[in-house]
């Protein structure tokens, strides 16, 4: 059954009725014209030469043409089937750390570019076997699902890098939990986990989900890379060395403990990196030692594609149009003047056809170059495309959404928060409206406009109650909210040192006044009974609050 790749296009065809009605009043208003001239038999007998048949002719083929030109912009084609492969292999899932501290240089380049060298080249050794990429920092994500495209496999892992996470940190746990999430669950053999990371925080997690996962029949092979004994981190921003709240150094050291309990518990091998071939072939002999499952896909669906040859009849139907004229003479009309009747419906055609076409394209092209130039932190750059798109369609989401990011990348903050404003006016889906309002309140956080982030993340929150990202940020800025409050309070007494509060005069007043001993009217049977009350509230109070602080998922800030 023949099929279109672009079916957006073939909404032009509602042209068509648009058309249909103004030749039949073309057509009306000639014989209205004839009437008004004079008498009619007169005046068919002056526009003898004219032929309404022809015009007709002409007018049908003109819209023929015109629609099997857009029929070729949509591209019919043909499906041809497709191929059944039958392989034999396992499912490997890989687990990259991406945290910044996978850019400590004691091993060269870095920890992380080795480590994609190594990944690299086992794919290479890996063969029919299935393959999966989860990035992992202070947050685990899908990179990439289950697949035999090696070639895609490999293109994730090179774009693998910590501004792909933004959350930073090594939760090691998450990211076992989401590649066993992407295996088959029926299944309780043939997987494997290759873990590759420095291990730097202790996920107390880890060690039991290795070992549950283990027991489902996945494998866990575990990578170390980086030395023992630490090294700094070079800051990106700086140019020196990375350093923490304190100011002081930050060292990371590879934590080779906890990845070869997860190893061990997970029924595989830890190796600590020395060199990638060495690496690359103890892993491959592992993975080689389990039992391999028949694969059986489908390769991409092939195409026949036939927009050549219905162009090739809109360009005959134009050329017989061009020749055919409305006057019956017998005398040879000069071309110009054959090119002057018939030539006009030639031009309205592409001056519909190249608008239509190139409306469609522009928009998204300007977007994707803009999306390269910002990649390529060329942000003005990036900002006159994402305008120039809007100049194209004025409302289009996405163009404005991106556009209040190379704003705000630009060092204009006011502009970013105007752009993320239009974006949410104009967006449809919540997800979209739920990720600008969360950019507008990161951009206000970061101009210290505290209230207005605040509600900006709670609008966010509003649309996508799942985002953590924005739940994380609305409790910073709650508290930088109250930490304000304080520091004003605290500011407005050193100004105003003299000023006393009444109540507190009349507290100095009765305490300068010698006190007397008043008779007490609670027994001392009482008095314990009342002390033990406020004891047991206090331990109440106590409780919440552990339990709150238990509840917080909230760790201590960390950005590497």
């Amino acid at each position: 059954m023949i099929q279109f790749q672009h079916i957006e296009y073939l909404i032009g065809l509602a042209v068509l009725p648009v058309m249909i009605a103004l030749y039949i009043f073309v057509i009306r208003w000639k014989k209205k014209t004839i009437t008004k001239i004079g008498d009619p038999n007169l005046v068919s007998q002056l526009i003898l030469g004219y032929s309404q048949k022809k015009f007709r002719l002409k007018f049908i083929l003109f819209s023929v043409a015109f629609a099997l030109g857009i029929i070729a912009l949509a591209s019919p084609r043909l499906p041809l089937g497709n191929n059944t492969v039958s392989r034999s292999g396992i499912d490997v899932m890989i687990a990259l750390d991406v945290s910044k501290s996978m850019l400590a240089q004691d091993i060269k380049p870095d920890r992380l570019e080795r480590s994609k060298q190594v990944l690299s080249k086992l794919i290479d050794q890996l063969g029919d076997d299935r393959i999966g990429i989860v990035v992992f920092a202070g947050r685990a994500y899908l990179q990439m699902p289950l697949t035999t495209d090696h070639a895609a496999a490999k293109m994730y892992l090179s774009s693998a890098t910590p501004a792909v996470v933004p959350t930073q940190g090594t939760v090691i746990g998450d990211a076992l939990k989401m590649c066993f999430a992407s295996f088959n669950s029926k299944e309780k053999k043939f997987k494997s986990i290759i873990l590759i990371s420095d291990g730097e925080d202790h996920d107390e997690n880890a060690l039991t989900l290795a070992k549950a996962i283990s027991n489902e029949g996945v494998m866990i092979n575990t990578i170390g890379i980086g030395s023992p004994e630490g090294t700094t981190i070079l800051d990106a921003e700086t140019n020196g060395p990375k350093k923490d709240a304190a100011g002081n150094p930050v060292v990371t050291k590879l934590n080779e403990t906890e990845l070869q309990g997860i190893a061990a518990n997970g029924k595989g091998i830890y190796q600590f990196f020395t060199s990638t071939d060495e690496v690359v072939a103890k892993l491959q002999s592992q993975l080689k030692g389990m039992e391999q499952k028949p694969i059986t896909e489908k390769s991409l669906l092939n195409y026949q594609y036939f927009f050549q040859w219905v162009l090739a009849l809109v360009l005959l139907l134009l050329v017989v149009d061009f020749f055919i004229t409305e006057i019956n003479s017998t005398k040879k009309r000069k071309l110009a003047d054959m090119f002057k009747q018939s030539n006009s419906p030639f031009i309205m055609l592409f001056l519909f056809w190249i608008p239509f076409e190139g409306f469609a394209q522009n928009s998204d092209g300007l977007i994707k170059k803009g999306n390269e130039a910002y990649n390529k932190k060329e942000y003005k750059l990036a900002q006159e495309n994402y305008k120039k798109a809007l100049n194209k369609n004025p409302v289009n989401p996405k163009a404005q959404f991106n556009l209040g990011n190379a704003l705000y990348r630009n060092e204009k903050p006011a502009d970013a928060v105007g752009a993320y404003d239009i974006a949410i006016q104009n967006s449809k889906l919540p997800a979209e409206k739920a990720g600008a309002f969360y950019n507008k309140g990161v951009v206000l956080q970061q101009s210290k406009k505290i209230p207005e982030c605040i509600a900006a993340y709670k609008d966010a929150l509003r649309l996508n109650a799942a985002d953590e990202d924005a739940r994380i940020n609305l409790q910073k800025a709650l508290q930088q909210q109250e930490k304000n409050k304080d520091n004003k309070e605290q500011k407005k007494q050193k100004e105003n040192p003299d000023k006393k509060d009444p109540k507190e005069s009349d507290k100095k007043k009765d305490q300068n006044e010698e006190p007397q001993k008043q008779p007490s009217k609670m027994t001392q049977k009482e008095a314990e009974e009342k002390l033990k009350a406020l004891l047991e509230q206090e331990k109440k109070l106590q409780d919440r609050l552990r339990k709150v602080s238990a509840a917080s998922p909230e760790k201590p800030e960390k950005d590497w």
